[in-house]
């Protein structure tokens, strides 16, 4: 399942690099987290998210065939959490120097 998720949505974004996607397996349900950069998130929902939703339907429809039930979400990085980040490493470059 992670593999064909990762397949469509790097076929569909700009930077095909920048795609993760985490697989988190319980007994009867698969959550797939998808990130991509903030630029291609608009290529991956779709006008009235009708590219989001057709993934999803694909998706449920091979989980189905397996038995189990499956749910896509989509992860977006917060501009707040970014700047700590940044943050974390210059304070870290001050350190080493």
């Amino acid at each position: 399942m992670k593999e064909f998720v990762e397949y469509i949505v790097k076929c569909l974004v700009d930077n095909p690099d920048d795609v993760k996607v985490n697989e988190i397996g319980g007994t009867q349900t698969l959550i797939i987290e998808l990130s991509v950069q903030k630029s291609d998130i608009g290529k991956i929902i779709g006008k009235k998210g009708k590219t989001i939703n057709a993934i999803r339907t694909l998706l449920m429809s091979v989980a189905s065939r397996n038995g189990i039930r499956v749910s896509l979400e989509i992860l977006e990085e917060e501009e707040g959490e970014k700047a700590e980040a940044e943050a974390e490493k210059v304070d870290e470059e001050k350190v080493d120097s």
